[in-house]
């Protein structure tokens, strides 16, 4: 579905087609279509406006059910755990939210994330439902994050993107690597891995590259700059695992450490930290930098 199909409230909720069935009213529909939700949680819900028809208007519980209905729904998660980081906004006008976002914190709702999401933590702080991520970067990486807050100017800064207009640099900390010439750039193609979350190196024409960089060495670990030129998920921690330097603190590569909770004591070691750019609507050169240090 198209953006411009969506209200602001609309923008951050779930969508649903209501499906064939037997039943008299979406109430009804909704309870049969997810059945770990009791009634009592979508009245709940429906109460509270965290319902909503086509139009972006709250649904009533007799609302009659009708095959192919558009509605709209907030997720929400019950007890949800607290994410003991902080966010930072860098920059704030009408048009573009700039923010600084720590590790751990996921950039918007999804699994078992909901309002402790970087995304829904904008919403409330600067009042604006509008928001909405220009791009993301992995839950456990931390760093610079934009966002359009104007519906009105979105598509101008979206197509920054495809078009590669965005020039973003990240910073790692990896093992060292005497026996590779740097800079280099790494060439590969990334197709779906196991366990499902995962991304792997496959056969085939490339659809990934990082120009990557040593920026400083201490002793058996290295710092790296990592440019980018695609944005594939986890590309740059495949792209350093695949040349035998995993970055330190990688949950997921080269291997799955298995936990039952975050350490946040050992945060991945990847940081989103420059980006450079120029304004669509004012043709003014942007630079923004991460205010979060990487240590060693």
């Amino acid at each position: 579905m198209s953006e411009s199909a969506f209200s602001p409230a609309q923008s951050q909720a779930s969508t649903l087609y209501l499906p064939a069935g037997p039943w008299a009213t979406v109430l009804d529909c909704l309870c049969a279509h997810f059945v770990a939700i009791s009634r009592e949680q979508w009245l709940s819900r429906i109460a509270r406006g965290r319902v909503l028809d086509a139009n972006g208007l709250a649904i009533t519980p007799a609302l009659a059910y009708k095959e192919g209905l558009r509605v709209h729904y907030f997720r929400e998660v019950p007890n949800e755990t607290p994410i003991p980081v902080v966010e930072t906004i860098l920059y704030a006008d009408e048009h573009l939210v700039v923010a600084d976002k720590p590790h751990f914190l996921p950039v918007t709702p999804a699994g078992e994330y909901v309002e402790q999401t970087l995304l829904r933590r904008l919403i409330r702080r600067l009042g604006n439902p509008d928001l909405v991520p220009l791009h993301r970067i992995d839950r456990h990486t931390a760093g610079l994050v934009l966002f359009s807050a104007n519906k009105s100017s979105r598509s101008a800064y979206q197509s920054l993107f495809p078009t590669r207009e965005i020039h973003k640099r990240y910073e790692a900390i990896a093992r060292a690597l005497p026996e590779v010439e740097f800079p280099q750039v790494h060439k590969s193609r990334l197709v779906a891995g196991e366990p499902f979350f995962r991304m792997c190196e496959g056969i085939g024409a490339s659809n990934t590259e990082t120009r990557i960089e040593v920026s400083e060495r201490q002793g058996d670990w290295w710092r790296y700059g990592l440019y980018p030129v695609t944005g594939k998920k986890h590309q740059l921690r495949v792209h350093m695992a695949a040349l035998g330097a995993p970055i330190c603190n990688d949950p997921f590569y080269p291997d799955v450490i298995n936990s039952a909770a975050d350490d946040f004591n050992l945060p991945l070691k990847l940081l989103a930290q420059g980006l450079r750019f120029v304004d669509p609507l004012s043709g003014e050169a942007r630079h923004f930098e991460s205010k979060i240090e990487l240590k060693w």
